[in-house]
């Protein structure tokens, strides 16, 4: 049951990166229409701005979860990466429960009760002259963070899983991710 769940929240990873991979084509269509609107037609866009930095930071975010499952984080490893396996694992342990999970788990809060506050406000991008809506932007950031958290939880049980028993722990590598 373990071994499914932790599939489950991979799984979800993946279909919320890939969520990101698709807001990456709108990105790109957002500001070829850009530059043409500006320089072919000499008529700049209001919104360009708006829409590159929020679908910018929410790529960024939704990417994260999907990005940890497959092992694709920043890592500095160069010290522990020469320890035993099992002591690897531990440390690890030690730096998913002590320090990311309970710091993301306050920002996916934070940012679910900004995107649900800004949802029933109607709350507007405050410094735009085209004031849109900021709720999708405050709830692609949540949708990241808590992402984040769920592949955090993951990652934490298999570095305990670790512990006793390395060889059981399947990591993901590199060439996977493509």
């Amino acid at each position: 049951m373990l071994n499914r769940l932790l599939r489950a929240i991979d799984g979800f990873s993946r279909l919320v990166g890939g969520l990101a991979m698709a807001m990456i084509a709108l990105l790109v269509a957002a500001m070829f229409y850009e530059v043409v609107a500006r320089y072919a037609f000499q008529a700049p866009t209001v919104w360009s701005y708006d829409i590159s930095y929020m679908l910018n930071g929410t790529i960024f975010l939704l990417g994260a979860g999907l990005a940890l499952s497959k092992n694709l984080h920043v890592r500095i490893d160069f010290l522990s990466s020469r320890l035993p396996v099992r002591i690897q694992h531990g440390v690890n342990l030690v730096f998913y429960i002590g320090f990311i999970l309970p710091i993301f788990t306050v920002l996916a809060y934070i940012a679910t009760r900004n995107a649900v506050i800004a949802f029933l406000t109607g709350e507007l991008e405050p410094v735009s002259p085209w004031a849109p809506v900021i709720w999708p932007f405050y709830a692609g950031i949540a949708l990241g963070l808590v992402c984040f958290c769920l592949q955090a939880v993951a990652e934490a049980v298999r570095h305990g899983i670790g512990i006793r028993a390395p060889d059981r722990v399947r990591r993901p590598d590199r060439s996977e991710a493509h």
